[in-house]
């Protein structure tokens, strides 16, 4: 739970940690927690959507399954406070999108060309903060998108992000409030694109309010992710994206290297191995469409395909 990728990211390849500090906010959810992590207990972390919890639910018992002592801290944030999360060491692992995390890590965005997975990954790994690494990724991928309502496309004859640009100055845009300041958000669509929408409301990360304020009608344009049901239930129309602004969004284990060992990487690379597009959109609808709670839905994915 995507993403979600971002000229002018708010992180910048090893100067990510000052970059980030200046984007702290009035509640920390990480102010009583232990700095750092003790060696042999690993801290995971995710974002502030269901997706990235389910994830790190998944690499969590994942884990607990190879007898490594795991401690949560779920539902940091936004990128920015859950990288510096990472580099402070407060957490040591989290899921991570490597085209979205490439995007905040380089300034200016991606390398030109850059869009499949096997180059985002050679690119993201020529960026990654100090201490830190990747594991295998996954065929699981979850790309921002933009979104609109059927109603919407049909009436201005939209397809594609371009076909915005003559229209986007009558329509309300909606996403988690970080879109207003990321290169995959407000600032690659001017870019990229020339796209500068009448209104931006910050609502969330892909999540329900986005969702909801897209069908009420209340925003013409949501930032959506991929993997959501609501797409389909709903009959929304999904924009192409000819430029390529949203890269590959392959789902991948960003760690702290020195809480890395072969038990660790062979138990989250096993995952990355089982993890599909398709699968992760099932076991994302019982979630979010049926309620089922992250912890059973975790463990449901973990024993059906031999991980348990």
């Amino acid at each position: 739970m995507s993403r979600i990728r971002m000229a002018g990211a708010a992180v910048a390849g090893l100067a990510l940690t000052l970059a980030l500090t200046a984007c702290g906010a009035d509640s920390d959810p990480l102010a009583d927690d232990d700095s750092g992590s003790s060696s042999s207990t690993v801290t995971i972390g995710s974002a502030n959507f269901a997706e990235s919890e389910l994830l790190a639910e998944i690499y969590a018992q994942a884990l607990e399954a190879k007898k490594v002592t795991v401690k949560r801290t779920f539902n940091i944030g936004a990128r920015e406070l859950y990288l510096k999360a990472l580099q402070d060491g407060s957490i040591d692992l989290l899921p991570e999108y490597n085209g979205a995390l490439l995007s905040a890590l380089q300034t200016g965005g991606a390398p030109e060309g850059v869009s499949s997975p096997e180059d985002v990954l050679a690119a993201l790994k020529k960026v990654l903060p100090t201490g830190t690494e990747v594991l295998e990724q996954a065929a699981a991928e979850d790309k921002d998108t933009l979104t609109v309502t059927q109603e919407t496309a049909t009436k201005h004859n939209l397809k594609t992000i371009d076909d915005l640009k003559p229209v986007a100055g009558q329509l309300v845009i909606g996403a988690g409030p970080e879109w207003a300041e990321r290169y995959q958000g407000l600032k690659g669509l001017e870019a990229v694109y020339g796209v500068k929408f009448k209104e931006f409301k910050p609502l969330d990360a892909g999540g329900p309010l986005t969702m909801k304020a897209l069908v009420d009608g209340n925003i013409q344009v949501g930032n959506i992710f991929s993997t959501d049901s609501g797409i389909t239930t709903n009959k929304l129309v999904v924009l192409e994206d000819p430029k390529n602004l949203y890269l590959a969004e392959n789902i991948i284990p960003l760690i702290r290297s020195e809480a890395n060992n072969p038990t660790v990487s062979g138990a989250l690379n096993a995952v990355s191995a089982k993890l599909t597009t398709e699968n992760l959109t099932t076991y994302l609808a019982k979630v979010q469409v049926d309620k089922q709670d992250t912890a059973s839905v975790a463990k449901a994915f973990l024993t059906e395909n031999g991980l348990a």
